[in-house]
């Protein structure tokens, strides 16, 4: 049977219908009908077999169906890049509506043309047709018989996966276009999910989103607390306060990379920027000006650290605050608050906005006189003048420090307490000083003279003494002690002259050494001559400066060089400037009324072996009282 009778529908009848046709050359239609059911299974297997010459048919028939469906198919692909243009225009205008269109467009884009689905179904009819015909049989030969015996091999069908394959490689660049023009959207739009300073500009463009801030700030105020005072409020609008764009929000959008807009479906990104604006620095200060804690009367001064006495017990009473406003210290903090877009600002926090004390609780210094003030209370320092003593102890001590009502310590420089010192030690000099003083003394002739002297005697050094003092106050000494004295005597007491000294009665013209009140020594004298007011001796009480042996005693020195006199001496004590005792071989004799008109200079003359015994006995601090 040929190609072309198998395209116009006729089907090829089976060897085996040939076969029963032979036999029965005449059978009528009713016949038929009732022998087609008979015959069904027979017609099943003839129907496989002649399937299998039907795709022989089709292979041979197909490069020609091919050929018509690249065709058809090159029309369906202008039409789709027809409609993808028109969609990506579309979509560049309308990209929010395509966003919500774009999955039904994809859907819609799977579906193949109408056209194009009953083509293939004509082809399919007009080359299969499963109704069967009336059957005419004829004779065949055993060659046809074993031809037909032999099976024939199913070719595979390809068209199903070509079409699969052409749908989904559609489906593919659809999604890609579509992915395209969404990454082309978020270029100048924010991904999904982003915040900027707590906004949320999902979508939006960078100048929306400082259209939003500039909103933002068209509300800003600020808030002022300080020290004692309720919170007050400084608003943008007194001051002009606008916001300027710095670009960080464009930057911010160019950082993002647009292909990764699906990240925003499932993420958040934050972002804080800088909220740039603009003020008028003379209004600012003009409203920290009107401010309540500017205001004088609102103002309280700071008060220093001090030292009080509360009980037994020196403590450190802590500095106040005050609310003493710096103004000019206040404006910086404000400026600098407002740059900076704050909402608040704590100037009690700030110490340099507000004037401070100027001495507080850790300084060094307040805390050496609290120390030192506390050892008051631990001093104690007895002074002991022969059987007589004076103590000075906290009691006494305390006293001296001056302390208003709430026990602070007046006098921020200690200089009344060091006043007191000063003054407690004059007092033991006036109470215990001889020096310049006049005594009693009981002479060996049975006399009583009184003897004036400005250098014997004790003699507090106050200086010395103050000095010290203050130093055991501060450590919290406890000691028993003598005064610091600048001069000595042999003893305390109203008689300081002790047991010990050398008396040498001018009247007399007779001199005693006593020793623990026993006489180990004693000379007839020739004093200064009397007829000389300048040449007396004068009365006192002194001590030995010296001695020295050989000496030359000289006169007053002369104009031209020379001495009134040149005098060698054997023995030479000096007691009162140039007055002493000496060996005066020259004198005829030594005691009665020689003095009176063949007397010294105002030297005590000796006789020789008696100014040598003297020489060899006298002390340096043995009194010797001079009197007439």
């Amino acid at each position: 049977m040929s190609n072309k009778k198998r395209r116009s529908g006729q089907s090829q009848p089976s060897i085996e219908d040939r076969i029963n046709e032979a036999m029965d050359p005449i059978t009528t239609d009713e016949e038929y009908e009732d022998g087609y059911e008979e015959e069904d299974s027979e017609y099943e297997d003839e129907y496989e077999e002649d399937d299998s010459e039907y795709e022989d048919e089709y292979e041979e028939d197909d490069p020609e169906y091919e050929d018509e469906y690249e065709e058809d198919d090159s029309e369906y692909e202008d039409e789709y890049e027809e409609d993808d243009s028109q969609y990506e225009n579309e979509y560049e205008e309308n990209a929010p509506e395509y966003e919500e269109d774009a999955s039904e467009y994809i859907e819609e884009k799977k579906k193949p043309s109408r056209q194009h689905v009953q083509k293939q179904a004509q082809e399919s009819s007009s080359r299969r047709s499963a109704r069967p015909k009336q059957i005419a049989y004829v004779p065949i030969t055993d060659e046809d018989l074993d031809s037909a015996m032999v099976p024939q091999k199913r070719k595979k069908k390809h068209k199903g996966l070509k079409i699969t394959g052409m749908v989904a490689a559609m489906m593919i660049v659809s999604a890609g276009c579509a992915y395209a023009a969404v990454s082309y959207y978020y270029s100048n739009h924010f991904f999904r999910g982003t915040q900027i300073n707590g906004m949320d500009c999902s979508g939006k463009t960078a100048y929306e989103v400082e259209q939003a801030i500039a909103g933002q700030v068209a509300n800003y105020s600020i808030q002022v607390l300080a020290r004692d005072q309720e919170p007050e409020s400084i608003s943008g609008s007194s001051i002009n306060y606008q916001y300027v764009s710095d670009g960080e929000v464009l930057a911010l959008l160019k950082s993002q990379k647009p292909y990764e807009w699906i990240r925003g479906f499932f993420e958040t990104r934050s972002y804080t920027t800088q909220e740039n604006a603009t003020y008028d620095k003379t209004l600012l200060q003009n409203q920290v000006k009107e401010l309540s804690c500017a205001k004088e009367e609102n103002q309280v001064k700071p008060e220093n650290a001090y030292v009080a006495l509360s009980g037994s017990e020196f403590q450190i009473v802590p500095e106040t605050q005050g609310s003493e406003l710096k103004v000019k210290e206040a404006y910086k903090v404000l400026d600098a608050a407002v740059s900076g877009s704050q909402t608040t600002v704590d100037l009690g926090s700030d110490p340099d906005v507000y004037v401070q004390a100027a001495v507080t609780s850790d300084s060094p210094d307040l805390q050496a006189t609290r120390d030192a003030y506390n050892n008051y209370t631990k001093a104690s320092i007895t002074y002991t003048f022969g059987d007589q003593q004076v103590t000075l102890d906290g009691g006494t001590l305390k006293d001296w420090l001056e302390v208003d009502e709430k026990g602070q310590l007046i006098g921020g420089d200690d200089s009344s307490f060091k006043q007191h010192i000063t003054d407690f030690v004059a007092q033991l000099a006036k109470d215990h000083d001889t020096v310049g003083t006049t005594r009693e003394f009981h002479t060996t002739s049975g006399r009583t003279v009184h003897v004036y002297s400005s250098v014997y005697g004790w003699e507090i050094d106050q200086a010395q003494e103050v000095e010290q003092l203050t130093q055991e106050i501060s450590s919290g000494t406890q000691t028993v002690r003598e005064p610091a004295y600048s001069k000595r005597a042999e003893s305390h007491g109203y008689n300081d002259l002790g047991n010990t000294y050398i008396e040498v009665d001018l009247s007399g013209q007779h001199m005693y050494y006593y020793q623990d009140g026993s006489i180990i020594f004693d000379s007839d004298i020739v004093s200064g001559d009397m007829q000389y007011e300048d040449r007396k001796t004068p009365e006192g009480i002194y001590t030995l400066y010296w001695k020295k042996s050989p000496d030359v005693l000289r006169g007053k020195q002369k104009p031209d060089g020379t001495y009134e006199y040149e005098t060698p001496v054997t023995y030479w004590m000096p007691f009162n400037g140039g007055i002493g005792f000496h060996d005066a071989s020259w004198q005829p004799y030594f005691g009665g009324d020689r003095y009176l008109y063949g007397g010294s200079h105002g030297c005590i003359n000796l006789p020789p072996a008696n100014a040598a015994i003297l020489y060899n006995i006298i002390q340096y601090d043995v009194p010797i009282i001079c009197f007439y």
